[in-house]
């Protein structure tokens, strides 16, 4: 099977540089017209240029690819307004879509102030929230569409110093979780990548050793992979070093301690019974989880 996106454009934003940059080049590789979105920048969000743009064009046309690059803030919206509009113009559809921008504001929460947190999770968060939502109903118009949002293992597992970061990156996957649902239908598919690499956001975080293990190139490929005509959806792929595994998110099986002795009591008597994740199925959605509940209440399984 070859993975191609000739005919197809993509959105990649924070594409300026780490593993933005290294999604929209492959992207223009297999056969995309890339919009290269970056406003350009420092780390903590401070600041702005358009050079990482530009460069990143400027190496897709030298190879033979089509890109324009775009320096709008993710969280404004006229900004992202205009990324729409430019592309629409440029190239009359939006078949990918990729959320990659993002900063750290990184301290212990006793130490972060709420404008470091607020920050943080208006660009990750909202900042994923507002392109799709502009993207949206073109995709839906065309019956095709195929979005990935960037989580972390901070906000599925948690990381130290990272409050801000974790809640907004645990905050995009209940946004899919959704999202692939809703655009089922028009043929709107919506995964989330975990990934770790040595970039810019996390060169001071990791020993230099791990430059060259752990590249934006080694992630790239279940990118691609994530946002092709094959792709799931609703998944949580992790990557980094040229290894991928998918995550998830899992509910136990359950135990009934309903009627009329229900307490705390008898709750903490079976927790061990209730945190038994041996038979732990994935997590259960809508009426799913409903009529899961109402079986273990009336003795069944």
């Amino acid at each position: 099977m070859s993975i191609r996106f000739d005919g197809k454009v993509a959105i990649v934003t924070g594409a300026g540089g780490g593993l933005g940059r290294s999604h929209a080049l492959e992207l223009a590789r297999r056969g995309a017209k890339v919009v290269v979105n970056d406003l350009g920048g420092s780390r903590d969000g401070s600041g702005g240029s358009s050079d990482a743009a530009n460069k990143v064009v400027e190496e897709i046309k030298a190879f033979g690819g089509e890109a324009i690059a775009n320096g709008s803030s993710v969280t404004d919206d006229a900004g992202v307004a205009h990324m729409v509009k430019q592309t629409m113009d440029a190239y009359g559809r939006i078949d990918i879509l990729i959320n990659n921008a993002g900063i750290l504001r990184d301290k212990s929460f006793s130490k972060m102030e709420i404008a470091d947190f607020q920050l943080v999770v208006d660009v990750h968060l909202m900042g994923t929230v507002k392109p799709t939502k502009a993207v949206w109903q073109i995709m839906r118009d065309q019956g095709y569409g195929r979005i990935m949002v960037t989580t972390s293992s901070t906000g599925l597992y948690g990381n130290f110093g990272q409050t801000n970061y974790g809640a907004a990156k645990l905050g995009v996957v209940g946004f899919i979780n959704t999202l692939k649902l809703e655009g089922q239908k028009d043929n709107i598919r919506c995964n989330a990548l975990a990934p770790v690499a040595y970039t810019r956001m996390t060169s001071d975080l990791m020993p230099p050793e791990a430059e060259k293990m752990l590249s934006p190139e080694s992630v790239t490929p279940g990118v691609m992979f994530l946002v092709s005509e094959d792709a799931p959806t609703g998944m949580i792929l992790c990557a980094g070093a040229g290894v991928f595994a998918a995550a998830r998110m899992e509910e136990s099986e359950g135990v009934f301690l309903g009627g009329a002795d229900l307490s705390a009591e008898k709750v903490a008597a079976n927790w061990e019974k209730i945190s038994d994740f041996s038979n732990a199925a994935p997590y259960f959605m809508g009426g799913e989880q409903t009529g899961k509940f109402f079986k273990l209440a009336s003795g069944g399984k």
